[in-house]
């Protein structure tokens, strides 16, 4: 994990955990809810993502979320020490080393007016 002398993220890091939407996305949400599931994560970033609601949102653009979530962004956030995240059972949760990456996600989300609804549980889609 890059860090400066502070113990906190550098720069150039934090512009790379936070330069990708589906990271901010589920940033956003772990911040308000403090854990997720991987499934019901997806979820609601695809409907981010594609501006709808999550009662509309397509399987497939939920499956692609799915893929992308498991193999780049989890392992990637996990890396840093941001979320610890199960594969078997899909359950995410900040760590500690979101502190330091915290502040930044807060400034990101105030720019982009993201509001983080209740996750709707995929056994109460429609």
């Amino acid at each position: 994990m890059e860090t400066t002398e502070r113990g906190t993220l550098d720069l150039d890091t934090v512009q790379t955990l936070l330069g990708q939407s589906q990271r901010r996305y589920l940033l956003y949400h772990l911040m308000e809810n403090d854990c997720g599931n991987v499934e019901e994560l997806s979820l609601q970033i695809a409907a981010w993502e594609h501006d709808e609601s999550v009662e509309t949102v397509d399987e497939d653009a939920r499956e692609r979320v799915v893929i992308s979530l498991v193999h780049n962004h989890l392992p990637r956030l996990a890396d840093h020490d941001i979320v610890e995240y199960d594969l078997r059972s899909g359950d995410v949760v900040l760590t500690d080393g979101f502190e330091d990456l915290e502040p930044f996600v807060d400034q990101y989300k105030r720019a982009e007016n993201t509001e983080v609804p209740d996750v709707l549980p995929l056994s109460q889609r429609s």
